[in-house]
């Protein structure tokens, strides 16, 4: 046996002995966090595949102050929602990335974040940027990392384990995106209808959660998608003045938000109370700070920090110039032409961690952090 091979084994039998005296004696469960989703929520996967949709240079990450404000794949000036729901609830370090290389020897106690840009619901969304991780396959990389560790700890402790973890997901933006951009030459294709639509994202993002239910998931977190129609991006494309979002938009986001939290709702009869699915209004939270951002402390709801308000919308910092980024950051709502800034996601995060029914139902988030079926 070598040396690394060794030393390799040490390491996965000391994290067996640490996890079964955690689930044993109750002396150190931390936050446990699986994160899915798209670029809201992804440390990192995509700069490790082939892919248009990256966030590896700066001044992406300027803020994050566990990198020192280099970037880390996170596609904002700072942490993620995910990020900071994690250490308001006590986590001491962020899941990592799990396609970063040794990932899972390092992060039984901790979690991944499976979570890649320009992903979706469903397999083809983001086909533009060649490279990323559909919901589908992140669900598969998760069984993956459930065979390790029940390979590290056995069948009946890991279901332990996973009891207790949270398991979010973060995704449809992409999908929604890709459905209302006018259509790309050659690429063209009949659109079913908006009702259609939200049905299908509805019973594939079901399928999903079901599958992590089977592999052992029991706190689930499902955010809903946000007011898209208010984002640089769209408000460009659609030339809409200061101050204005495109309500057809946002009127099939809600359409699709209703239909996933009465899906929820049924989960949560059909499965709980061992099982608990809960649904995240981001959207309502978001619209808010948009509509009443002075009172938040920001000064642009509308333009990006970074990258400008026209097209391409291309967020970077040359050697010789940093003309593409705000001068303070925490005064703008968005970081670039799709994202949020740190600042608007402290806030988001917070309301989500403690909000009430109207934000948060069945319970909020540090309400399902301390449930026990």
């Amino acid at each position: 046996m070598t040396m690394e091979v060794h030393q390799k084994t040490q390491y996965i039998l000391l994290c067996a002995v640490l996890v079964v005296l955690c689930l044993e004696a109750s002396l150190c469960f931390a936050f446990t966090s699986f994160v899915f989703g798209d670029s809201l929520v992804d440390a990192g996967n995509n700069d490790y595949i082939f892919t248009l949709s990256k966030a590896d240079s700066p001044p992406y990450g300027i803020d994050f102050k566990a990198s020192g404000g280099r970037p880390t794949g996170r596609f904002t000036n700072g942490r993620t929602i995910s990020d900071i729901i994690g250490q308001e609830l006590g986590a001491k370090s962020f899941p990592p990335p799990y396609l970063a290389p040794d990932t899972e020897a390092s992060s039984i106690l901790r979690g991944i974040n499976y979570a890649s840009g320009a992903s979706g619901i469903l397999d083809k969304t983001g086909f533009l940027f060649i490279g990323r991780v559909p919901l589908r396959e992140q669900v598969n990389n998760f069984e993956q990392s459930r065979s390790y560790m029940v390979n590290v700890m056995g069948e009946i402790s890991t279901r332990e384990f996973l009891k207790k973890a949270i398991f979010s997901l973060t995704i449809g933006s992409n999908d929604v995106l890709n459905y209302v951009q006018p259509s790309i030459p050659f690429f063209a294709q009949d659109k079913v209808s908006p009702n259609m639509f939200q049905d299908f994202m509805v019973s594939n993002l079901t399928q999903q959660l079901k599958r992590l239910h089977e592999l052992g998931a029991r706190k689930f977190i499902v955010v809903g998608v946000g007011p898209l129609g208010c984002i640089p991006f769209i408000r460009a494309i659609n030339l809409l003045p200061n101050g204005h979002c495109f309500g057809e938009v946002n009127d099939l986001i809600q359409g699709y938000n209703k239909k996933l939290n009465g899906v929820l709702d049924q989960l949560n009869q059909e499965l709980g109370p061992e099982a608990i699915f809960v649904y995240a209004n981001s959207y309502d939270i978001f619209m808010e700070i948009i509509v009443n951002y002075h009172q938040y402390g920001f000064m642009d709801a509308d333009a990006p920090c970074c990258g400008g308000y026209f097209p391409p919308f291309v967020c970077f910092m040359s050697r010789n110039s940093s003309s593409s980024l705000c001068g303070d950051r925490s005064k703008y709502v968005f970081w670039d032409a799709y994202h949020p800034t740190e600042a608007a996601n402290v806030i988001i995060a917070k309301r989500l961690l403690d909000g009430d029914e109207s934000i948060c139902s069945p319970i909020n988030i540090r309400e399902l952090y301390n449930y026990n079926s």
